[in-house]
């Protein structure tokens, strides 16, 4: 089983994961972060581990454990 770990505070709200996402463990929370951006949400359940979100974020915001 696969961790995800995300620094939400770092998010830009680019959605680059969102679209990335095999599985579509990754969406838009409607939640603000820090900047007034909205951040992502993760799905665990759904998760595969396989790194996309990881390899596709601009802020590096991602980690997959």
């Amino acid at each position: 089983m696969s961790v995800v770990s995300a620094d939400l505070q770092k998010c830009k709200g680019c959605f680059l994961c969102v679209a990335n996402c095999p599985t579509k463990a990754i969406m838009p929370s409607g939640k603000l972060g820090k900047s007034g951006y909205e951040v992502v949400e993760f799905d665990l359940k759904k998760c595969i581990g396989c790194g996309s979100c990881y390899q596709i974020c601009p802020d590096y915001v991602i980690q997959v454990l």
